[in-house]
């Protein structure tokens, strides 16, 4: 007999038709706690690997469906592992580490998550860290076209969530006297980097004639005025708003809990640029999983903003626009390399203020 359906290692074995992860990080102690979390959802059962030469191994047993990768590891680090990775073998992985300013490097190689380790001292907020490394690997085999439904009974808790009500109160539009600057708001999630890079430096050519001209990138800062030529990405853990101040807008960044979620939630984000904007906003939904951010879009383009999704043949994942698209939510729908134009026609539209 195998009590609790585990083999005499004490691995969990795996259930038909399961998702398997493997956990690569140099700690036994946390590899038996990640190994915990992610199979308290019993569609996926997890193997083991303290680095990634062991890893390596596991790969020529068997293919997994996701990987989870720290950063610090001895012999190699993540990173050299995902570069090989992505290069000889391309597949979902999630990465899980203490070291937060790695995350951008690891989204370009490839990574389809990126979720900083927790305080594993912290009980009170281990539960909902849990939820989230758990939604990280959802995404990640959806990314991998490994569907996964929430259609059984009793579907996990991480399923239970906010509306943007408890961030930010529904109110509608209020146009402003004088002069207002347009704005562009962007919702992204899985496949997000790659598709950024594809789309950003397509706009910066569209904004002039010289090839060169650029585009500047950088995390939002609590209070901080957005300007032309800047693009502004939201901090994890906070939730982003749009504030008006004058004729153009602020970034406001607060706490709350997940909304649709997410923290920061594009539903948010979206909500405060149609009662900040109006029709001076432009709402741009694009790849990525389940529905943050489509009632929001439904807003925008109630308050008269321009609203776009990324269609299905572009996207890593179809889930957000998808949403978006069925509830009417989109003006527009184009593929990734178009959506630049869609939107410097909706600029030119209009000579009323001018456009960031």
């Amino acid at each position: 007999m195998n009590p609790g359906g585990r083999n005499p290692t004490g691995t969990r074995l795996a259930e038909p038709g399961s998702i398997e992860v493997l956990v690569v990080d140099d700690s036994a102690v946390i590899r038996q706690r990640l190994r915990s979390i992610i199979e308290s959802d019993r569609r996926f059962h997890v193997v083991l690997a303290a680095d990634p030469y062991e890893a390596v191994e596991r790969l020529k047993v068997s293919v997994p469906g996701v990987i989870v990768l720290d950063v610090e590891m001895p012999r190699m680090d993540g990173l050299t592992f995902l570069k090989k990775l992505m290069r000889q073998h391309p597949m979902p992985v999630v990465l899980c580490t203490t070291q937060a300013e790695r995350a951008v490097t690891a989204l370009e190689m490839g990574a389809v998550e990126v979720i900083s380790k927790p305080d594993w001292n912290q009980a009170t907020r281990l539960a909902e860290w849990s939820q989230t490394l758990l939604e990280s690997i959802r995404n990640a085999a959806q990314a991998g076209r490994l569907a996964i439904h929430d259609d059984r009974p009793g579907a996990p808790a991480s399923d239970r969530r906010y509306s943007a009500d408890v961030v930010l109160p529904q109110h509608p539009y209020v146009p402003h006297n004088g002069p207002s600057e347009r704005i562009i708001v962007i919702g992204i999630s899985t496949g997000g980097v790659q598709a950024l890079h594809r789309m950003i430096p397509a706009f910066a050519r569209r904004l002039g004639d010289d090839p060169e001209v650029k585009i500047e990138i950088a995390v939002a800062r609590q209070h901080e005025s957005i300007r032309p030529g800047r693009a502004l990405i939201v901090p994890g853990e906070k939730h982003g708003l749009i504030r008006r101040s004058g004729a153009g807008y602020r970034v406001e960044l607060v706490d709350g809990p997940p909304v649709c979620r997410h923290r920061p939630s594009v539903e948010v984000l979206f909500r405060s640029a149609a009662q900040a904007a109006g029709p001076y906003a432009a709402g741009v939904i694009m790849t990525g999983m389940r529905d943050d951010g489509a009632i929001g879009l439904l807003e925008m383009r109630e308050a008269g903003a321009m609203t776009v999704a990324q269609n299905e043949a572009t996207c890593t994942v179809f889930g957000m626009p998808r949403e978006a698209i069925r509830r009417g939510a989109a003006k527009a729908v184009v593929p990734l390399d178009a959506i630049p134009a869609t939107l410097m026609g909706w600029a030119a539209s209009s000579d009323t203020g001018t456009w960031h």
